[in-house]
């Protein structure tokens, strides 16, 4: 037994440098891209106030903020738009239709990404710190080893059948941020049920007196499905 040793710690030590090496790569390329798409962010914002500036309600205005290294935060009308970076890598599980693309079936590694997730929240919902709110993702961004990705959510049009066809631009960031607004101006504030709302607690109500703590949420009582989430 122990004659096999050196060739397992080889076989080991090969694993972990071909693995990590892998996982750098892919962690540095959704740095550089969520980088790159704070700075969308921010010159989107401008630009669209520019067209705006007979508009002196600032609810209408875009304000865009940098919540750290990895969050960013877009601000429109009522809505809020939270890009969020993982700081893991992820693997796509095998039932995924990523595993039938040529592009993962000649590499494997190439189904290592990185993730940003963008949320829409409502506005007061921040403002008013209702830490019971319900936030919703309309899409995600994958970013493999060498900037291959795509995009699954509400209207993106990059499916997995064009993973491995093309790298992330900056014009390709533009247009998952806009459809992603565009998405959200559409996604309207329903009300919930008579049923889910009929009985509230001394404690909500003095809360809400305070702060307007009770719950809220766009779909909140109804069913959130993926029905025009692209992954396939």
């Amino acid at each position: 037994m122990s004659s096999d040793l050196p060739s397992r710690q080889q076989d080991i030590l090969k694993g972990l440098n071909s693995k990590s090496r892998t996982k750098v790569q892919v962690f540095n390329h959704t740095m550089e891209v969520f980088n790159q798409l704070k700075d969308v962010l921010n010159e989107m914002s401008n630009d669209l106030n520019d067209l705006l500036d007979n508009v002196n309600d600032r609810r209408v205005r875009l304000e865009y903020r940098d919540r750290g290294k990895f969050e960013a935060e877009l601000k429109f009308a009522d809505d809020v738009l939270i890009f969020s970076m993982h700081s893991d890598i992820f693997q796509f599980d095998r039932d995924h239709s990523i595993w039938k693309t040529d592009f993962v079936k000649n590499d494997a590694d190439n189904a290592y990404c990185g993730v940003i997730n963008v949320y829409n929240f409502l506005s007061d919902s921040l403002k008013y710190n209702r830490i019971e709110d319900l936030g919703y993702l309309v899409a995600r961004i994958f970013v493999n080893k060498d900037k291959y990705f795509l995009v699954e959510g509400k209207r993106q049009k990059r499916s997995v059948r064009s993973f491995g066809k093309s790298q992330l631009t900056k014009e390709e960031l533009v247009s998952v941020i806009e459809t992603a607004i565009l998405y959200t101006l559409s996604f309207d504030l329903l009300v919930p049920p008579f049923d889910l709302v009929k009985v509230a607690s001394v404690e909500q109500i003095n809360d809400k007196i305070e702060s307007a703590k009770l719950q809220t949420g766009k779909r909140m009582g109804y069913k959130y499905n993926s029905d025009d989430v692209l992954d396939a």
